[in-house]
């Protein structure tokens, strides 16, 4: 069998490498001039930097654990995020630190009569939109100061028009524990991901192809390739016929820094609406200080609203935009040579980690293993 790929993200990487390891050719193709889709990492100043945004690979999935162990060593990086609301800072996820700093509060017993205090105002009224879940959670301080704004700019919309079910628990810790995760296993591959994923591809029966766009030859592709394994947009793969499904973008403004240490913490989130990005991430911090001890990298990164020709890096799960994806889904049911992953090609909001399991599952349906 000859497969081509279209994208070298963990999708398309992880279903490359079973097929080679299966006897199959393999081509892939990538309309970058890189591997690795958006956990691209490249080196700068000793550091590896992450182009597409901060990936900390987080998972309780045994199975995907132990899989890219044969890929790349990971370090032992904890998520641990920190809020920035107008000077002052806030730990993430919600726990005691962040309810201390809030409120003077000092037991667990004194954070939680404060947050069911402030959650009264919802008593009795079901949630119609973002704000009103969000309130009946963890009341309106913090709402107001570490939910409001950043959700704001991360969705382009005001919260009182974003539904309810984009939130549908948010962690409440009442210990002093920093951990952003709760899942078993965490860290960040030792080398950056890219050498991860050209692990991955070093194989004798994998082609790799940059700088190559799918469209500029879609049909010829289909037409010389027994599969497809297709992981760009559902609906740019059917030319929008049915209408656009919505995404997200992002910009990024990467900034080398003539210091050692720029802001103390590999994450650091603003959650006022006045600031226009949504975090600076510090790359050095996921490596605990490697690299040029004099200097650092920085990225503020900037949500958009996606139009066509912009890279699309997550989907808008509304009512509105999952019927349309039924629909691109039965179209797709429909293409017997071409199997639809990853986030853009299954428009699910996937972790790194469900990429893997869904990259396996697709490998294990098309090898019947």
């Amino acid at each position: 069998m000859r497969y081509l790929i279209v994208g070298s993200g963990l999708f398309g990487s992880v279903f490359a490498h079973e097929a080679s390891e299966r006897g199959s050719k393999v081509t892939i193709i990538e309309q970058r001039n890189h591997l690795a889709g958006n956990i691209y990492t490249k080196e700068v100043d000793g550091i590896q930097v992450h182009q597409y945004g901060a990936h900390i690979f987080h998972t309780s999935n045994k199975k995907v654990w132990n899989y890219v162990q044969q890929f790349a060593e990971f370090n032992r990086y904890t998520n641990s995020p920190v809020a920035n609301y107008k000077g002052h800072m806030y730990n993430l996820p919600f726990n005691m630190n962040t309810f201390s700093e809030m409120w003077g509060v000092r037991t667990p017993q004194e954070a939680m009569a404060k947050i069911n205090e402030q959650r009264q105002e919802m008593a009795g009224k079901e949630p119609q939109n973002l704000e009103e879940q969000a309130i009946s959670l963890i009341g309106r301080d913090i709402y107001e100061k570490l939910i409001k704004g950043y959700t704001e700019k991360q969705w382009g919309r005001p919260c009182t028009e974003l539904p309810a079910f984009i939130i549908k628990r948010l962690p409440v810790r009442l210990i002093y524990d920093n951990n952003y995760f709760n899942d078993d296993y965490q860290g960040i591959p030792i080398g950056g991901y890219t050498k991860m994923v050209e692990k991955m591809l070093d194989h004798p029966n994998i082609e790799v192809k940059l700088n190559t766009d799918f469209f500029d030859d879609k049909e010829e592709y289909l037409n010389n390739y027994d599969k497809v394994v297709y992981t760009g947009m559902i609906d740019k793969f059917f030319g929008y016929k049915l209408g656009e499904l919505e995404y997200r973008s992002l910009r990024f403004e990467t900034e080398e820094k003539n210091v050692g240490n720029y802001q103390g913490n590999a994450v650091i989130n603003y959650t006022e609406a006045e600031i226009p990005y949504t975090r600076i991430i510090e790359h050095k911090h996921f490596e605990f200080g490697k690299g040029d001890p004099d200097k650092t990298i920085i990225t503020l990164e900037y949500p958009a609203e996606w139009k066509r020709g912009d890279e699309p890096y997550y989907p808008v799960n509304n009512d509105r935009n999952n019927n349309l994806y039924a629909k691109y889904a039965e179209l797709a049911k429909e293409q017997d040579k071409v199997i639809f992953g990853g986030r853009l090609g299954q428009y699910k909001y996937y972790n790194m980690d469900q990429v893997i399991d869904a990259a396996l599952d697709a490998v294990n349906n098309e090898f019947g293993e």
